[in-house]
C-alpha cells in the first residue's frame, strides 16, 4: 500500500469518522461474542452504471481492515480460490452456504460490499465525481450480521468556490468533467468511501481487532 493511501485514510479515520456508519446505534452484541480475527472480502455487488466500480473498491478495502487490527485474505487468492471452483460473478458467490465459505477458506467473518453509487455526474452547473457503499459483516459460522454501514464521499466536499457568472460556472463543470474522467477520478474518491466505510473507534463504526494496540479498548 502506497504512502498516499496511508496518509489519506489516517487523515480519514482521525478527522471525518463522523461521516460514516449507518443512522441510528448499532447493536455490538453478536459482534463482540463473535469477534473475527480473520475476514474473506468478496466482490462488490455492483449497482453502480460503471463497470470498474467493483474491481476500483475491492482493490481498496484490505487496506483499513488489516489498519483495524484484522486478518484479511488477499484479494487474489480468494478471488482464484472461487474461479477454480467455477463460481465467477457477485451474485454467484452470495448464494454459497456461509458455513461452506468458512470450510474452504478457514476465515472467520465475510465482508459483503454493495455499491450504490460510482462515477462521475455532470449536472446543469456542476460536475460531481460521487462513490456511495454499504457494506455487512457476516460471521461464517452463524451467518449472524455482526456488523453493517454505509458511507459515501464527492470530489465537491471541499470545493467552497464560488463563481456567480453562469458561462464560467457552466466551463468549470466541463473542466472537472473532463479532469475526472482523464485522472479516473472515480477511484480516488473510492479510496475515501472505503476508509470512511471500515473507519473505527467512531459511532457505529467497526470494532478493533485483535491485532490491533487498542484491541477491546473500544469496548469498554
Amino acid at each position: 500500500m502506497s504512502s498516499i493511501m496511508s496518509s489519506l485514510c489516517l487523515v480519514i479515520l482521525l478527522l471525518l469518522t463522523g461521516c460514516a456508519g449507518t443512522t441510528g446505534f448499532q447493536d455490538y452484541t453478536d459482534y463482540k461474542n463473535h469477534l473475527p480475527k480473520s475476514i474473506i472480502v468478496i466482490t462488490p455487488e455492483n449497482h453502480s452504471l460503471d463497470i470498474n466500480a467493483a474491481p476500483s473498491l475491492l482493490t481498496q478495502i484490505n487496506y483499513p481492515l488489516a489498519e483495524a487490527g484484522y486478518y484479511v485474505f488477499p484479494i487474489a487468492v480468494v478471488e482464484e480460490t472461487f474461479r477454480q471452483n467455477g463460481v465467477t460473478n457477485a451474485h454467484d458467490i452470495r448464494t454459497i452456504n456461509p458455513k461452506k465459505i468458512q470450510e474452504i477458506f478457514g476465515a472467520d467473518a465475510l465482508l459483503d460490499l454493495q455499491i450504490k453509487d460510482y462515477g462521475t455526474q455532470f449536472q446543469l452547473i456542476d460536475s460531481v465525481t460521487r462513490v456511495t457503499a454499504a457494506a455487512k459483516l457476516i460471521d461464517l459460522k452463524t451467518g449472524a450480521v455482526l456488523w453493517s454501514g454505509n458511507a459515501t464521499a464527492n470530489s465537491n466536499e471541499q470545493d467552497n468556490s464560488v463563481d456567480l457568472n453562469p458561462i464560467g460556472v457552466l466551463v468549470k463543470a466541463v473542466v472537472k468533467q473532463v479532469m475526472a474522467t482523464s485522472t479516473n477520478k472515480s477511484h480516488q474518491i473510492a479510496g475515501i468511501t472505503a476508509c470512511r466505510l471500515l473507519a473505527v473507534g467512531g459511532k457505529n463504526g467497526l470494532l478493533y481487532g485483535p491485532r490491533s494496540p487498542l484491541f477491546k479498548q473500544d469496548q469498554q
